[in-house]
Parts: C-alpha cells; sequence; structure tokens
C-alpha cells in the first residue's frame, strides 16, 4: 500500500517536474506530535513514530528519523519502498545534505510551505539558489492522493482557571509586551500551540493528549487577536478572551494578513523562524524586519510559578497513588491469568482515571514486554501485543493530565525471577537516575553540563542509550516541553540546552535498550531550586516530585554505593510517607514491603 502511495506522488512530482519533495512530521505549528490529519509522512511511509522526514526524488525515498525510533522504523517500513536514515549516526548525511546530493542543476524543491519552518524552508532555497533551481512550495501533493484524508480538528477550547495558572492572561500579555519592546519589536507572531495556550490559559484537544487548540496569535503594542475555528471558541471562552481584550479571527485568516504585511511596513516582527512556517514568514518578510528570536513565552512557560509548582506536587501524589494501585494489581495478577500489553495500559488508565481532576492521559502509554521494551516509543497492538509472564521485566512509561499539572513517569518492573545480567543493568539504570536527581551545581549550568552525572555509570560499562536523559514537561500542556532538558551533546531537532532556572520541571531518565533482549528505563520528575549562596556563587538542587517505589526485586545492592542505598532509602521514604494516606490497608502493607530499606 505506502509503494502504491509512493508511486503516485512520484507521478505528481514529474507532473510538476519537481526533483525532490519533501514530508516532514509537521502541522502548520511545527508541534511535536501532530492531529490525524498532519500525519502526512506516516500515511506516505508506514512508519506512525512521533518524530521523521521523508525525502523522494525519482528513484530514491529515504526516511530520517533518530535513535529513539531506529529499531521500529525499520520494521514499520519494511517493503514501503523506503530507506531507513537512521540520524546522527556515522556516515549518515543529514536532510539538508541528501537533499542537495540529490537535487540536479536546475531542479526544483518541493514541499508544502505550511508545514516547513521559515528557517528549514530558507536552507532549503539556498540549496535550489546553489544547484540554478528553485522551490515549489504552494501545494500540499500528498493531500491530492490522500483520498480519505482526516479532517482538521476543531476542539472545545476551555478555559483554565487562574487558581489552576498561577497568573492572569493580562498580566502575561504584559509580560510579553516587555519583552516585545525590550528587543524593539511592534507585531508579535505566535504559532507554537503550547505558547498559546500558557499565554491566553486555555486548553483544548486537537492533538491526542496534548491540551490545545488549532491557533495563530498575533500581539501588537495595543491590541492581540487569536486566529482559530470558530467552533473551537465556545461563549465560555469568547467571555474569557473579551474581558482580556483580545479579539477573534478565522483560522486560516493569518495568511491574509501575512500577505497584508507583505504589502506594508508595520514596524520590526518578533518571531521564530524555528517554529513560524515558510509561508508565513515569506510573506511577513518582504517589507518589514524579522527579530528572529526564541519566543519570549518558551522560558516563561518553563519557569513555574509557586502556585504551579504547590499543584504539581499535589498532581504527583494523586498520579503515585494510581501507579501503586496499578503496581499492586500487577503483581499479583500476572501469572494467575492472562495479560497482555495492552490489559496493563488499560488498567493503568483506569487507575489514573479514578483520580479526581484527572483531564487526560499525557501520552499514550508505552507498555512494553522484553523485547518490546527495546523499542524505547513502542505501542502494542490489539493483534500482537505481547502476554505477559511471570519473568523478566515489563516497561511502561506513561502519565497524566490533572488540573494541577501534567505527569511522566516510567517503572521498569520485575514479573518474576531475573538473571544477574537483568539485576546488574536495572541497577545501572537506578545509579545514574539517582545520581542526576541528587546534583548540587552551580547557576549557569545546562543540561550538557549534567548529563554525564546520569550516563556516567553506564560509560563506565561502555554502553549508552540514544536519547536524552530528560527533557521539560509543560503544566497541562506538551509533555516534552523547551528549553530545559538534559543530554550530552546538541542535536539539531532539540531545543533544550537552556540554563537551569528555579521552577524548571525535567524529567530524568535513562535506560539501557538491546535488541531482541529488553529495555529498562527508570524515570522520575525534577523541580530545580536555590540551594544557597556563598562566596563560590550561586547553586542549585533538583527536588524529586515523582512518587512510586522502584523495584527492589530488580536491585542488586552489592552494586550500589552506601551513598546510592541512602538516596534510595531517603526516596522510598518519602513515597511511603506521602501516599499511603490515600491507600487500602493491603495496599499499604504491600507499599511499606515495595519501599523496604536495601
Amino acid at each position: 500500500m505506502t509503494d502504491e502511495r509512493l508511486q503516485k506522488l512520484r507521478a505528481l512530482m514529474q507532473e510538476r517536474n519537481i526533483s525532490v519533495y519533501i514530508v516532514p512530521t509537521a502541522d502548520f505549528h511545527e508541534s511535536e506530535y501532530v492531529g490525524e490529519h498532519f500525519k502526512a509522512r506516516a500515511w506516505l511511509t508506514g512508519f506512525s513514530g512521533s518524530a521523521g522526514t521523508a525525502v523522494v526524488t525519482g528513484t530514491k525515498a529515504a526516511l530520517f528519523t533518530d535513535g529513539r525510533y531506529f529499531i521500529q522504523a525499520a520494521l514499520e517500513i519494511e517493503g514501503s519502498g523506503f530507506t531507513l536514515y537512521r540520524m546522527g549516526e556515522k556516515g549518515v548525511p543529514t536532510v539538508r545534505e541528501l537533499v542537495k546530493e540529490e537535487l540536479p542543476e536546475g531542479g526544483i524543491i518541493g514541499f508544502d510551505g505550511r508545514v516547513v519552518n521559515a528557517s528549514d524552508g530558507a536552507a532549503y532555497a539556498a540549496i535550489a539558489e546553489e544547484k540554478g533551481g528553485s522551490l515549489s512550495v504552494s501545494e500540499d501533493l500528498v493531500d491530492l492522493i490522500w483520498e480519505d484524508r482526516p479532517a482538521r480538528a476543531r476542539s472545545k477550547a476551555w478555559v483554565l482557571d487562574e487558581s489552576f495558572a498561577g497568573e492572569s492572561v493580562q498580566d502575561k500579555i504584559a509580560r510579553v509586551r516587555e519583552a516585545m519592546k525590550a528587543c524593539g519589536a511592534s507585531i508579535h507572531i505566535l504559532t507554537t500551540l503550547d505558547d498559546i495556550a500558557w499565554l491566553l490559559n486555555i486548553r483544548g484537544n486537537d492533538i491526542r493528549h496534548c491540551p490545545v487548540i488549532l491557533s495563530y496569535l498575533m500581539i501588537t503594542e495595543k491590541g492581540c487577536v487569536l486566529y482559530a475555528a470558530s467552533s473551537s471558541i465556545g461563549d465560555e471562552v469568547k467571555a474569557h478572551l473579551l474581558r482580556n481584550q483580545i479579539s477573534t479571527a478565522p483560522y486560516d485568516d493569518i495568511y491574509k494578513i501575512a500577505d497584508m504585511l507583505s504589502k506594508k511596513h508595520m514596524g520590526k516582527v518578533l518571531l521564530d523562524r524555528k517554529k513560524v512556517n515558510y509561508r508565513i514568514v515569506s510573506a511577513v518578510s518582504e517589507a518589514n524586519e524579522i527579530i528572529d528570536a526564541p519566543n519570549p513565552e518558551v522560558l516563561m512557560k518553563a519557569v513555574k510559578n509557586d502556585t504551579e509548582l504547590e499543584n504539581i506536587r499535589i498532581a504527583h501524589v494523586k498520579d503515585g497513588v494510581a501507579m501503586v494501585k496499578w503496581l499492586y494489581w500487577l503483581k499479583n495478577t500476572v501469572g494467575t491469568q492472562e495479560l497482555t500489553e495492552i490489559d496493563a495500559s488499560d488498567y493503568l488508565a483506569k487507575c489514573r482515571r479514578a483520580q479526581e481532576n484527572f483531564v487526560d492521559l499525557s501520552f499514550d502509554t508505552i507498555a512494553a514486554y522484553g523485547p518490546n521494551a527495546a523499542m524505547m516509543h513502542y505501542s502494542a497492538k490489539p493483534e500482537s501485543a505481547a502476554v505477559l509472564k511471570p519473568e523478566h521485566f515489563l516497561l511502561v512509561d506513561s502519565g497524566g493530565h490533572y488540573l494541577e499539572g501534567s505527569t511522566d513517569i516510567t517503572r521498569t518492573v520485575a514479573l518474576g525471577p531475573l538473571t544477574d545480567e537483568e539485576k546488574q543493568y536495572f541497577t545501572t539504570v537506578l545509579r545514574c537516575n539517582l545520581n542526576l536527581a541528587a546534583a548540587k551545581f552551580l547557576y549557569g549550568c545546562t543540561g550538557q553540563n549534567l548529563d554525564i552525572l546520569a550516563r556516567g555509570p553506564l560509560w563506565e560499562m561502555e554502553m549508552d542509550y540514544k536519547c536524552g536523559t530528560g527533557h521539560g514537561i509543560g503544566y497541562i500542556l506538551n509533555v516534552h516541553e523547551a528549553p530545559n532538558g538534559f543530554r550530552w551533546k546538541t542535536v539539531p531537532e532539540r531545543n533544550d540546552s537552556a540554563v537551569f532556572e528555579a521552577g524548571m520541571v525535567t524529567t530524568d531518565e535513562p535506560g539501557v535498550y538491546i535488541e531482541g533482549v529488553l529495555g529498562i528505563r527508570t524515570e522520575n520528575e525534577l523541580i530545580c531550586r536555590e540551594a544557597g549562596e556563598n562566596e563560590y556563587g550561586r547553586f542549585m538542587e533538583f527536588e524529586c516530585v515523582t512518587l512510586c517505589p522502584i523495584d527492589l526485586d530488580a536491585v542488586d545492592p552489592e552494586l550500589l554505593t552506601r551513598r546510592e542505598k541512602k538516596l534510595l532509602n531517603d526516596y522510598h521514604r518519602k513515597v511511603y510517607r506521602e501516599l499511603s494516606p490515600y491507600l487500602t490497608y493491603e495496599e499499604q502493607l504491600w507499599l511499606r514491603y515495595e519501599t523496604r530499606e536495601v
């Protein structure tokens, strides 16, 4: 089927004399996860992962993806006509390098100008110019061959009360206008959906598990316009926007405004070329000076206010209760009746839904048994889900959105007896997690400074994992949120190298992944906070807010240092203290044992 789609695309390319056509994983807003309408790359290639770019020529079809998806992508594109390009691996070109290599003299590079950001679009334009060619960006060729393409989502937006948001819309917009003034901008164009939702204290459901609505926002020195489908703006949201002096316009009118700005000098326009699409920026920049900088909302949103932080702690108690109830059920059920990966996932979702103020899952649960866990973003399917046996590991990466915040947690659970090697890997990953969480560091450090604390025990074994160690997380927003994160090197697809500020929330999730054998990950969330100041400088530290036992059946205490044992025991005492009041007597007894000292 995918091979047939590839041939149809090539036929259209030939009709339009397009030499190279690019299909990214993107909507009109550079969202990491996209709605069903925008899954053009997945539809074309057969690869269902959240990150990847397809590059098609008359003779070549390439799928680029990162280390999280190497195993999964290789399986899913088999027989599709596409070849996997493993991003970041030795000898593998980048997307831009392949485009340049494949573009003939005088050739045309094609892509939908709404789903490629302005920075990438400009790079493709430079490649075309160098080869004496041109761009074709006004058509979505995949749309012309995708006959049953889902419609664009139009969910109802809802208002996040200030008691949860912790700051009024007017105060947030005032802060943004101060940032505009500081850089001399008179207009700010914002297209990233989570930034818009945060700024306006609204949420929606246009992307699965991402509480946003498809929208654009334009802020001037005195005005603010939200461009969104009228069906998404109900009476409550409309009244909320009016109270905050925000007017509305149809979603697609942003392109009319961009065309209008292209004919009229309106001053300096603040936007992020890596986030705003090529179609908008190409128009606006014809008559206006662009100030290309990260959206000021990104850092404002990442530094959680006191209300958000207190709510986040509450959310993690609720999530911890759900996790413990699930673990109690799992440990007492596996081996007594047939359970699949999907059964485990469904029961965990049921435990979360039982919590007060539950909104949604924060992403599709990853429940991966045995070798399946080697695929970092594995997704169990009903027809192929593995049956859980009382042996080996089950890895479950999951989370929830509550009115009090969002959670992201991974636990790897021993379902029965383990080998010494399995315990060694598990305990090493645990050491990685504990060492990073216990960091104390000078202000000014980024995730690149601290990542070695997590990877160190694995590097000593000459092992590694092909992904970052952690990412920022939104407040009832995207589960992956810039600009904070942990990784040992800069990668172009991730903007997560910011200095750690008090109030940032970041995951700590080292792992071991051995293809065809196993996958192990332990993930907690950390709040960055002040640790004190002296003559040597200002020190920072982390507060672990995730509350869930780590499976001691998988731990080899002989591999832990005295310090690491204390860190683990202190963590488990906190878990029992915070969660036990919300559990049944039987669950309390179980949790007491699961948090025993080592």
